[in-house]
């Protein structure tokens, strides 16, 4: 499997990393998904909205790096998961309670 972060420790956004910190995602970055969404609704032009879309991306890119240096190993571990069962949480629930121990979604 490939790395959650590259050379320069940046988080990677693929599928499986995103999904499994779908949930920490979701609670550290809901004011901005939410703006975006708005944005989007009230005027359906992408380029209305880029700023708030960055905002959304800068956030969630934020989230991915705080979790990878907090909790690594369990991270890896369920990212791995999540990439060789092609992103079947049931699959990979072990994983999953092992992360959010170590990083509790607050």
């Amino acid at each position: 499997m490939a790395s959650v972060v590259d050379t320069a420790g940046e988080p990677i956004p693929t599928s499986s990393v995103l999904m499994s910190a779908a949930k920490h995602i979701d609670i550290k970055c809901r004011r901005e998904n939410v703006e975006f969404l708005k944005c989007k609704k009230k005027d359906p032009n992408p380029e209305k909205c880029l700023d708030k879309g960055r905002e959304a991306t800068r956030c969630a890119l934020g989230v991915l790096k705080d979790l990878y240096h907090r909790c690594k190993d369990p991270m890896e571990a369920y990212v791995g998961c999540m990439y060789y069962h092609t992103n079947e949480f049931d699959l990979c629930r072990k994983e999953q309670q092992a992360f959010e121990k170590q990083c509790p979604l607050e």
